[in-house]
């Protein structure tokens, strides 16, 4: 009965109409907080006609979250792909892959994200949901993801002191200080830093490693209407790689090899992530309420990927599975010295105007950016023997740099438009565009298949919102998007490394929000239509594969979110239905129809705390998560079965020697479910990634 305890009690919030999980203090989509990414920063989210997500830093620590995904998987919307535990994080929203080199923001500036970003000096992380060309010229249509760092207090009395210090997932360790204030004439100095240290020793085996940060953010008030804003954050983390399980023939493995990193062999070498990111900030207020913001961001990254990489079956001749006797071959990959340089520049001007009768909230934004991969003449990806997933193998170091790399650069400009229109006391309209002229280049690193792709792009927005009685919201809106792809850096494509040609998608989505003192409430329809890139050819030897555009993806959902907060209590559930399918596919025709692997119907997130009256400073919580079944193969043969987890926790807040510190005790995964909780399909190998086991987290925060 213990083993079904968790799936009852989230059938049962099923039941009552819930969906989505809080902890502490989630931000939902009916929160009257703002959101940095969505483009409307004055907007409130109850108000907002799109569907968003901001979690605090109270939320953040309370988890423990170290990565973004550890705060997305929050919301019902978002569910692993492709998620290694010790690589950057890979997420899937509303059925999409976010892009990493598109879909991740920092403070509202484009950013690569194909690094590991640390979580120590982020205040909040933001999800915008759905095609997003209004706020990025290229993004995947599953949303936009925004780290917002932390920043100095406003006052020096709001002054901030503190020192955390962690124990869990498997032996890690760490500590974090966290130090704000305030100085000079009339406080007119502002600084933020955090300086942080993780020995990395997870539940899985031989995956050791470490990481550190350092961040400083300081704001300067020049006047009562001029601020200038900067910080920088400079992070490395060194780790032994962990490869995905895959199917072993035609059979699904246990998932009891969770704990197992059994392509780890005495010749592996850790990966490397380096980056060093920063940005400059000017707000102006003008006259009549006017705003107008310039800012400049810069990222630097310095990656050494490398793997011992298990991949397919020469034995038995499949090279998108193990083999039948859990044997796979073993590859040596190693990918020197990549660097990618982001930098970004945008000026925004914002207001109030009064045309033909009629408000409107009314912003201008001009954006420059450029994206530069500068990687190493040549990588490794060499045969280099077999392994087992019992650990055993008969492999040797295959280090020799064989294989052509492709450098790329991308440069936008962009503009855009944005205007809120009051069309009477209930109503608003809103507009808006972005036209992006972008300029992509590729070529081999022997300067061989050069590529140029130019062109402009306008991707247009339109809303409508309606006051409804008990302080709700109903909105219908349209919006496009556009995404950029390279054919990846492999010699069996013809095109490899080549930019290929930018796509729309476009969103229909139709929402009702509010909330009434102690309850928030959200129902949300989207329809999506996505363009689809596929393979052609039989991909199995070098020049045999070309990538292209092939037919459509279309995903409708239905989103609905419930939340209760009282003095004691508080909880707050969410779940995601998704109906998506392949559409005018021609290279493989029997795709059409089918549902896209890796993604389940369901996801249902939802949370109960407690503050106990009896105990002040003592609250307790329980969370629970809930997948659905999910394709492992086309036409669903292999099904991975629908899981369902529950995290316990427990936090004090007690002075101890004249000094506030919280305490908490978490158990994640308290019923110890063994599980695969992903199936992803990348480069045409079955991969799948295992739920972590029971896993005990300790905590303590001291403010001094």
């Amino acid at each position: 009965m213990a083993h079904h305890l968790p799936k009852l009690i989230c059938q049962a919030l099923l039941l009552a109409s819930s969906a989505a999980l809080a902890q502490n203090n989630t931000v939902l989509i009916t929160s009257p907080a703002t959101q940095q990414v969505s483009g409307f920063e004055n907007l409130s989210l109850r108000q907002a006609p799109f569907s968003a997500t901001s979690v605090d830093n109270a939320t953040l620590r309370d988890i423990g979250a170290q990565r973004i995904s550890d705060a997305l998987r929050l919301d019902s919307s978002v569910s692993d792909s492709y998620n290694s535990p010790a690589y950057w994080d890979s997420l899937s929203v509303r059925g999409f892959l976010l892009d990493n080199r598109y879909n991740y923001r920092r403070e509202g500036l484009p950013i690569n994200a194909e690094t590991m970003i640390p979580m120590d000096n982020k205040e909040r992380i933001e999800l915008f949901k759905g095609t997003s060309g209004i706020q990025a010229g290229t993004s995947a249509p599953g949303g936009l993801a925004n780290y917002v760092v932390k920043r100095p207090p406003n006052s020096s009395e709001s002054g901030l002191r503190s020192l955390n210090l962690s124990f869990g997932n498997g032996n890690n360790s760490s500590m974090a200080l966290d130090l704000g204030g305030r100085y000079g004439e009339q406080n007119t100095f502002g600084y933020r830093l955090n300086a942080a240290y993780e020995d990395l020793n997870p539940f899985i085996q031989n995956a050791k490693g470490h990481r550190k940060l350092f961040s400083l953010a300081m704001d300067w008030r020049l006047s009562a209407n001029t601020r200038l804003e900067w910080e920088f954050e400079s992070s490395s983390r060194q780790q032994m790689g962990v490869n995905a399980a895959s199917l072993i023939g035609n059979t699904l493995p246990s998932p009891s090899y969770a704990r197992l990193n059994f392509s780890k062999q005495t010749w592996s070498v850790p990966e490397v992530f380096e980056g060093l990111t920063g940005t400059l900030r000017l707000r102006q207020r003008l006259e009549n309420g006017w705003l107008w913001t310039t800012q400049f961001g810069a990222q630097r990254l310095k990656t050494d990927d490398r793997l011992s990489y298990a991949y397919g079956c020469y034995a038995e001749g499949n090279y998108d599975r193990f083999c039948s006797d859990q044997t796979f071959d073993l590859y040596d990959y190693r990918s020197e010295n990549e660097r990618r340089i982001s930098d970004s520049l945008q000026t925004e001007l914002s207001g109030q105007i009064l045309l033909a009768g009629m408000q409107h909230d009314f912003s201008l934004s001009w954006l420059r950016q450029r994206q530069i991969d500068k990687l190493s003449a040549m990588q490794a990806y060499n045969y280099a023997g077999t392994g087992s997933l019992s650990g055993l193998s008969e492999s040797f170091a295959s280090p020799d740099a064989t294989e052509l790399n492709t450098n790329r650069q991308e440069y936008a400009t962009e503009i855009s438009l944005k205007d809120k229109i009051k069309v009477n006391r209930f109503a608003d309209l809103w507009l808006g565009i972005r036209s992006s002229q972008i300029q992509r280049d590729s070529q081999r690193t022997d300067g061989s298949r050069p590529t140029n792709d130019e062109r402009t792009i306008s991707t247009p927005w339109i809303a409508f919102s309606h006051q409804l009685p008990f302080q709700s919201v109903a909105y219908v809106s349209f919006g496009q998007g556009v995404e950029a792809q390279v054919t990846p850096n492999r010699s069996r494509y013809t095109n490899a490394g080549v930019a290929l040609p930018s796509a729309k998608s476009q969103q229909k989505e139709l929402g009702i929000k509010g909330g009434q003192t102690a309850w928030q409430w959200q129902a949300t329809l989207f329809d999506i239509t996505r363009p689809v890139w596929g393979d052609q050819g039989t991909c199995d030897e070098a020049n045999t594969c070309t990538r292209k555009l092939d037919g459509n993806a279309q995903h409708r959902g239905l989103e609905l979110g419930l939340a209760y907060k009282s003095k004691q209590w508080k909880w707050d559930a969410g779940a995601t239905w998704l109906d998506a399918s392949r559409a005018n596919a021609i290279i493989d025709p029997t795709q059409n129809g089918q549902r896209p692997l890796n993604v389940p119907a369901l996801l249902v997130r939802a949370g109960l705390e407690h503050r106990w009256t009896n105990l002040p400073g003592l609250r307790t919580s329980v969370r629970l998560s809930h997948e659905g079944q999910r394709d492992v193969t086309e036409g669903g043969i292999i099904t991975l079965p629908a899981w369902t987890t529950a995290d316990l926790a427990a936090h004090y807040s007690k002075p101890v020697m004249g000094q506030n510190t919280e305490w908490t005790l978490a158990i994640e995964n308290a019923g110890n479910k063994k599980y695969w909780r992903e199936s992803p399909k990348q480069f045409g190998h079955y991969y799948l990634y295992a739920g972590a086991p029971r896993n005990l987290r300790l905590s303590v925060r001291s403010l001094f």
